[in-house]
């Protein structure tokens, strides 16, 4: 079993075409055709079903695919470590966030990282928490910003980094619009814009069990996936949503974001740090502890 056999096995799995992952491959499909069944021989098991419309992974496929993602990106970490030490001063970094902390953190993290790191190759990419901690798991990021809690499971470990709690956005001409504080239960009569149950099921499960918890019903009027989205279908007058408390700042003149008395303590949200330990660069442990750090220091600066 050769390296080369397991980068053209994960290239065909996400493909699952031969002349597509030859082309990539930038090799002939005849010697690419042999090689994986070269492998299949030797592990004994088939990886791919061959059928009319394409190709298949076999459970046993998807196990090696795994695992195989798991050997190259060590084997690259290897080459990497040669060329770069252990000092993380240069390379290559993945980051990924959701759109909630660019609002307040993200930025300022990166430019902090960018000035402390500046031979470090940054490589930043949004998503939501679901795909980011795949991506995580996957090796294909070394870092995330995600939304907390996380209610599916994952191998990814987390760090809170900023606590922050939902508040309820409504259009400037809501009746609620002039109240500075309100219980949930007195929207109740308002069409909800809520998170998409199956992109965002956090956040849908949280916005859920608070309705369930106010004693509502809610008439939904429309789903959204970023917070941003969320923010310009109220001030779209479409109807009222809940939010991360640090959406303040990119409101706009035509939302208002009322504080929630009655939200209890398990609906506190967080930005929390997804990292797989056992696989972190030098460079990602720096992000890391810089990450920390930055945030530390502007809670001393806010008290």
């Amino acid at each position: 079993m050769e390296l080369r056999q397991l980068k053209q096995v994960i290239v065909l799995a996400e493909t699952l075409n031969f002349h597509r992952a030859a082309e990539r491959l930038h090799m002939a499909q005849p010697p690419l055709s042999t090689s994986v069944k070269k492998l299949e021989e030797e592990l004994g098991v088939m990886l791919f079903e061959r059928l009319p419309s394409g190709l298949k992974l076999t459970p046993s496929g998807e196990a090696v695919v795994r695992n195989a993602r798991r050997v190259m990106f060590f084997a690259d970490e290897v080459k990497r470590s040669a060329r770069e030490g252990e000092s993380g001063e240069q390379g290559l970094l993945s980051v990924g966030f959701v759109g909630s902390a660019s609002y307040s953190m993200m930025p300022v993290i990166i430019r902090r990282f960018r000035r402390r790191y500046p031979r470090v190759d940054l490589v930043i990419e949004e998503s939501t928490t679901l795909e980011l901690l795949r991506r995580v798991e996957n090796h294909t990021l070394d870092v995330a910003l995600v939304r907390f809690p996380v209610l599916a499971p994952t191998a990814a470990e987390l760090s809170l980094l900023q606590k922050d709690v939902m508040v309820l956005a409504v259009p400037p001409d809501s009746p609620l619009a002039g109240r500075g504080h309100i219980h949930l239960r007195e929207a109740a009569d308002q069409p909800f814009i809520i998170y998409s149950r199956t992109l965002v099921p956090t956040m849908y499960s949280l916005t859920m069990y608070a309705f369930n918890e106010a004693g509502i019903q809610p008439r939904i009027a429309q789903e959204a996936v970023q917070v941003q989205t969320l923010l310009s279908l109220v001030e779209s007058g479409l109807g009222v949503g809940l939010v991360p408390s640090q959406a303040a700042r990119y409101a706009g003149e035509g939302v208002r974001l009322l504080t929630l008395d009655d939200l209890p303590a398990s609906l506190n949200v967080a930005i929390a740090l997804a990292t797989l330990p056992d696989a972190l660069t030098p460079a990602a442990r720096n992000f890391i502890a810089l990450a920390h750090e930055t945030v530390a220091a502007a809670q001393d600066a806010g008290t």
